[in-house]
């Protein structure tokens, strides 16, 4: 044992004694496999999960645009839809109240019509009584006339 300790305290001071700064010696291929083991167990341990979670987020992403996109192609084509029925109730709405503003026309000029046929029925039947109250109006002046007339007659023959 003491042999070999002799030996490994010879080989460090070899060691300390040739250190240059490109030594290429026992610890090379070690530092290259301690890279290599580091690359991989990095690779399973941490950039494997990252870059699942980012293909599953990108996936995500993809999907929530796909649907994105459809519901609002989905959303313009209702919007259409519903415009046109719009614009279609809307006319039906502007004929509906052309026609009853059409009927509401007729109405109102037949009324009126029958208005002026009452209103000349009225001033006819009107001017009827007015004519037999003045015929009634004449006959009985006319009466009295002749009773006044006779009365004067008797008088002046009784004179």
């Amino acid at each position: 044992m003491q042999n070999l300790l002799y030996l490994l305290l010879s080989q460090l001071s070899d060691i300390e004694n040739k250190g240059g700064l490109f030594d290429f010696n026992a610890t090379l291929p070690l530092m290259a496999l301690q890279f290599l083991a580091l690359t991989v167990v990095l690779n399973i341990i941490f950039y494997k999960p990252v870059s699942h979670i980012l293909d599953e987020r990108d996936e995500y992403i993809r999907n929530s645009l796909t649907t994105a996109s459809a519901s609002l192609l989905k959303a313009n084509q209702l919007t259409t839809k519903y415009e046109n029925e719009l614009a279609e109730s809307r006319k039906k709405a502007q004929l509906i109240i052309k026609h009853a503003q059409q009927e509401a026309q007729v109405i109102v000029s037949e009324r009126i019509q029958e208005a002026q046929k009452e209103a000349e029925r009225l001033l006819a039947d009107a001017y009827n009584q007015l004519k037999i109250q003045k015929e009634k109006a004449l006959k009985s002046l006319e009466d009295q006339v002749d009773i006044l007339s006779d009365q004067i007659r008797t008088k002046l023959l009784d004179i």
